[in-house]
C-alpha cells in the first residue's frame, strides 16, 4: 500500500504525468516511488555514453560506505525484497522485477528507470521496499540511496511460484546471469572486460551505473532492458532483448566509446568455475568426483571447424588465444550432465551452457581463455571472451551484436562425432614397468558418424602436439555397448615444465569423423 512518503500520492500528479505519456497502471506500481519524467532512446543513450567518453571518470559516490560496510554476507543474506512491491508485480509485463540491496560488496549504486511512451522515470530507493531484521544496519541508509541489482522473476502466469523463482539476475559491476532449460544458475557473463590477466596491471570493473526497464506490452515473452557502462577507460551503451522461452535467449546491441587505451579488451565475456573433473583430481581433496560449472570451451571457427578444449585448473594464471575471423560462435558449457559424476545437492549436472552467436562482421582476432589456479569451487577461475585483433586506443567507437544462448548445450553443435571425456594418468602399460615422463591420454568421442563405421573398421586419430613424443596409440570402441562410442588413447613423452599443446580428431579416410580436441597439458615430471 502507499505510504505517506511515496512520491505519488494525489490525482492531480497521477493526471499531470499521465499527461507526460505515463499510464496510471504503470505509475501505480504497488508503492514504488518515482522519480519525474525525461525523455529516453537507445540513441540518445549511446550519445550520453559518448559524451562521457570525452570526460574523465568519475565514480559514482558510494553513499553511506560505513553503513554498506556493516552490510556483510550475512546481514545483506537477511534484507530481502518485497515480491508485493515488484515492478510489474500486476502487469503489464509477465515477468515482474525485483531488486538487489547494495551492501559491503556492492557499494555502487545502480540506478533504476522504468520506460514508457519515449519518458524515463527513476525508480526511487526506499527501506520501506525491503524486509529486514529491526537492527539491520540497512535501517540507516537515507531515501535515495539506489540499488545493488535487479532480476527478472518467472511469469506470473506461469507454472512456478513467480514470488520465489528468478530466470535472469543482474548484480555487481557488469555481472549478469540467467538459468537454462534445466532451472539453474551457474555461470555469468559481462558486459565488457577491460585488462584480463595483463602483467603489471589491475582488472578494471566497469559498472552498469543507469538501467532502463522498458515497459512490455501484455503476454509478452519478452523484456527489453538499456543501460549505461561506465569506468575508467570506457563508457558505453547496452540494450538486451531477453526471451524466456525453454532457453533464455538474450540478444545484445553495445556501442562502446574509450577512454583512453585498454591493452586486452575482452568483448561477450564469459565468467565460469572449473576445479576438477575426470581428467585429474589430487588425492582426498574432496569426496565428490567432479566440480566444475563448466568442462570446456567450444568453438565453431569461421571456416566451419568444430573445436573442443577441455578446461583446466592450472599451476599458475594461462591465457591462451585462438585465433579466427568473423568466428560463428564460441561458449562455455557443461556437457557432463550425469547426477553421479558429481554426487551433491548444488546440481552441478544442471548448470547452464552459455554460447555467444555474433551478429555481424566481427573480422580478425582471438578467442581468448583465462584460466587461474583456484583451490576451492567458491572462485570464478575462468574466463572467454573475444579480442578484437585491431588494437583498443582511446577515442574508439566500437559496436558489437550478438546472440547469447542459455541453455543445456551449445545450439548449434556439430553433426560429426564429439569429444563427451578427457583422462589422464601415468604413461605405459599396466603391470609393467611404467617409463618416466610419460603420460597416457583417454579421449572419448561418441556421435552419429561413428555408428556408421563398416564391421571391423577403425577410426584413425589424427595426433599433433607443440613438442614432445607420442607412443602406445590405440583406438577401439569402448564395451559398453552404446553406438557410436569410441576413444583413443596415446602416451606422450614431454621434457622440461613448460606447458604442451595437443590436437587430436578422427577420421575414416578422407572423411573427418569427429570435432577436434584441443588440450593444453602441463607437465609435472
Amino acid at each position: 500500500m502507499l505510504n505517506r512518503r511515496q512520491f505519488l500520492q494525489t490525482a492531480t500528479a497521477t493526471a499531470a504525468l499521465a499527461a507526460q505519456g505515463f499510464s496510471s497502471q504503470a505509475m501505480a506500481q504497488q508503492g514504488l516511488k518515482m522519480g519525474a519524467p525525461s525523455p529516453f532512446s537507445f540513441d540518445d543513450l549511446k550519445k550520453q555514453a559518448e559524451a562521457m567518453a570525452r570526460t574523465a571518470y568519475v565514480a559514482p559516490p558510494s553513499p553511506s560506505p560505513d553503513i554498506l560496510y556493516q552490510i556483510d554476507y550475512d546481514a545483506h543474506g537477511k534484507i530481502k525484497f518485497k515480491t508485493d512491491l515488484a515492478l510489474w508485480a500486476n502487469g503489464p509485463g509477465e515477468f515482474p522485477v525485483t531488486f538487489f540491496h547494495m551492501g559491503r560488496f556492492f557499494q555502487k549504486p545502480v540506478r533504476m528507470h522504468v520506460v514508457e511512451n519515449g519518458q524515463a522515470r527513476e525508480i526511487i530507493y526506499d527501506t520501506e521496499y525491503f524486509d529486514m531484521p529491526a537492527d539491520s544496519p540497512a535501517r540507516k541508509l537515507p531515501d535515495n540511496t539506489g540499488f545493488a541489482g535487479f532480476r527478472f522473476q518467472e511469469p506470473r502466469n506461469g507454472k512456478l511460484d513467480w514470488k520465489k523463482n528468478d530466470w535472469v539476475a543482474f548484480l555487481g559491476a557488469s555481472y549478469f546471469r540467467a538459468i537454462g532449460e534445466l532451472y539453474q544458475y551457474g555461470l555469468s557473463a559481462r558486459g565488457l572486460a577491460v585488462d584480463v590477466a595483463v602483467h603489471g596491471k589491475a582488472e578494471e570493473f566497469p559498472d552498469f551505473t543507469h538501467v532502463y526497464f522498458e515497459t512490455p506490452s501484455p503476454n509478452s515473452d519478452t523484456v527489453t532492458v538499456y543501460a549505461l557502462l561506465d569506468g575508467p577507460s570506457v563508457a558505453g551503451a547496452y540494450r538486451f532483448v531477453m526471451k524466456r522461452a525453454a532457453a533464455v535467449i538474450m540478444d545484445l546491441d553495445s556501442a562502446l566509446f574509450l577512454r583512453r587505451d585498454i591493452q586486452r579488451l575482452g568483448i561477450a565475456p564469459l565468467t565460469s568455475m572449473y576445479w576438477y573433473s575426470e581428467k585429474a583430481k589430487a588425492t582426498a581433496i574432496d569426496w565428490r568426483p567432479e566440480i566444475h560449472d563448466s568442462d570446456g570451451l567450444a568453438m565453431w571457427t569461421g571456416t566451419g571447424e568444430h573445436i573442443w578444449r577441455p578446461l583446466n585448473n592450472p599451476p599458475r594464471i594461462i591465457t591462451s588465444a585462438f585465433s579466427d575471423e568473423n568466428p560463428k560462435g564460441f561458449g562455455l558449457l557443461q556437457r557432463d550432465r550425469t547426477f553421479d559424476h558429481y554426487l551433491d545437492g548444488v546440481y552441478y549436472d544442471r548448470r547452464p551452457s552459455l554460447w555467444i552467436e555474433p551478429q555481424g562482421s566481427w573480422g580478425k582476432g582471438t578467442i581468448q581463455l583465462v584460466e587461474i589456479p583456484t583451490d576451492d569451487e567458491i572462485h570464478d577461475n575462468i574466463v572467454a571472451m573475444w579480442v578484437p585483433a585491431h588494437p583498443a586506443r582511446a577515442g574508439q567507437a566500437l559496436n558489437f551484436r550478438y546472440r547469447m544462448h542459455w541453455s543445456a548445450d551449445e545450439p548449434y553443435p556439430t553433426p560429426l562425432a564429439r569429444v563427451i571425456a578427457t583422462r589422464f594418468g601415468n604413461g605405459g602399460q599396466a603391470g609393467t614397468n611404467r617409463p618416466k615422463g610419460a603420460r597416457k591420454f583417454m579421449v572419448e568421442f561418441i556421435g552419429e558418424p561413428l555408428t556408421r563405421l563398416p564391421s571391423g573398421m577403425i577410426p584413425k586419430p589424427v595426433l599433433s602436439a607443440s613438442r614432445g613424443e607420442f607412443s602406445n596409440v590405440l583406438t577401439e570402441a569402448v564395451p559398453n555397448n552404446v553406438p557410436g562410442h569410441w576413444r583413443t588413447q596415446f602416451d606422450l613423452t614431454a621434457t622440461g615444465t613448460e606447458p604442451v599443446e595437443m590436437r587430436c580428431y578422427l577420421r575414416n579416410g578422407d572423411e573427418v569423423l569427429s570435432e577436434t580436441w584441443l588440450y593444453q597439458y602441463h607437465p609435472t615430471f
